[in-house]
Parts: C-alpha cells; sequence; structure tokens
C-alpha cells in the first residue's frame, strides 16, 4: 500500500471539482494507492516512476517513490 501525498495547490484543485468527478478521483487514487503500476499508465517513457491516471475527464500525473512507498499527485487536470 502506498501512502498519498497531496500538495496545496492540486488539493485546491481537487476540492474544486465537481462532486461526481471529485469522487471518481478519490476512488481511481485509491485503487493506485492498493496497486499503482495496475491503476495508471506510463508518462511518456515507461520507467515506472511518473504515471497518469485518467479517469474519465480528469487526467492526473503522478510520481511515485517505490522506496517510501508514497503516490505523489504532480498534476491534476480536469478536462470537463
Amino acid at each position: 500500500m502506498y501512502a498519498l501525498r497531496c500538495d496545496a495547490v492540486n488539493q485546491a484543485i481537487w476540492d474544486g471539482l465537481p462532486d461526481e468527478a471529485r469522487e471518481r478521483l478519490a476512488l481511481a487514487l485509491a485503487a493506485a494507492c492498493d496497486n499503482p503500476l495496475a491503476a495508471t499508465q506510463p508518462y511518456g517513457e515507461d520507467d515506472g516512476i511518473m504515471r497518469t491516471l485518467v479517469t474519465g475527464d480528469i487526467l492526473v500525473v503522478i510520481y511515485l517513490g517505490h522506496q517510501t512507498k508514497t503516490l505523489h499527485i504532480f498534476q491534476i487536470d480536469y478536462l470537463g
């Protein structure tokens, strides 16, 4: 299990999403914390560290800290 890390800027973006999108994102991130490589896709070249999480109208760029078992939200884009 990976711990989720989110800075204040990305937390504000997440909090500002419509209710349904915010819930989808929370569920997708919970799955990513459980198994980050299975729940995400490579971001560019597959280095196993920079990943993307796509939930319909939301794209999240994630940095995986495998040594520390942390999942860092790098960017959240709402496309809706």
